[in-house]
């Protein structure tokens, strides 16, 4: 087997180099995404809206609707098996 050359070395650490810094520039910009959804939901928390019932809406609102409805029916089923209903 023969040692790869050393053009080729150099032309596969430059692609090495690029994927980690484009890594790290959307590490960057999903920290700050996620600062500005913090914000957001100070925002609203300050609006007087809860919280915690916006994130449950915005997790169910990415569900698939058959999903979501299926997930809906089989927590009716246990919280009235646990007589919460």
């Amino acid at each position: 087997m023969s040692e790869p050359s050393a053009g080729h070395n150099s032309i596969a650490k430059d692609q090495l180099k690029a994927i980690i810094e484009r890594i790290e520039r959307l590490e960057e910009e999903k920290s700050g995404i996620a600062s500005d959804i913090r914000d957001v939901y100070v925002e609203a928390k300050g609006g007087g809206w809860d919280v915690k019932t916006l994130r449950t809406i915005v997790r169910m609102r990415k569900q698939d609707a058959s999903d979501r409805a299926e997930q809906e029916a089989v927590l009716e089923t246990y919280m009235h098996a646990l007589g919460m209903l």
